[in-house]
């Protein structure tokens, strides 16, 4: 679910601070981070709530750190998230959710693009440290890049 073709930018709410439901130690720095990524590019996200609808909840039942995205389902969008980014408010974040409709026509490039690369970061970086999830320090010294430095050149 993260390229939903009526999205929203949604962070799994690892901490609890927006829904109360606290992943087990270590999803509140995979939300962080997730956050982290997409406000030094100056993309708006959102809380979501963990709520066991997803593969995640596997991992919260053996308190595995868990965390991720979410462009939505058959929530409804607000006028509130038209404005943060785009889309149509008054449908669901994905009318084909879960039914035969749902197939490759059905997403949002864009979201898809910024995603990829959300998780592309997320493992990147995990790969290279996992030290704020279990305590072991990592080998590596991922830093990244500045948005500049990601940016085409004219």
């Amino acid at each position: 679910m993260m390229a939903s073709p009526n999205y929203g930018l949604f962070v799994y709410d690892g901490d609890g601070s927006g829904f109360g439901l606290v992943g087990p130690d270590g999803s509140d720095d995979i939300e962080a981070l997730f956050e982290r990524y997409y406000a030094e590019r100056g993309i708006p996200s959102r809380p979501t709530e963990f709520s066991g609808r997803s593969d995640y909840q596997a991992f919260i039942n053996n308190d595995i750190p868990a965390g991720g995205l979410f462009t939505g389902a058959e929530g409804i969008k607000t006028a509130e998230q038209v404005e943060l980014w785009g889309g149509t408010a008054g449908i669901s974040y994905d009318p084909c959710y879960h039914q035969a409709c749902d197939d490759l026509d059905n997403l949002s490039l864009k979201a898809l693009a910024i995603n990829a690369d959300a998780i592309a970061y997320s493992v990147l970086n995990y790969s290279m440290n996992t030290e704020p999830i279990n305590g072991v320090p990592g080998k590596g010294n991922f830093r990244a890049p500045a948005v500049e430095d990601t940016l085409p050149s004219a």
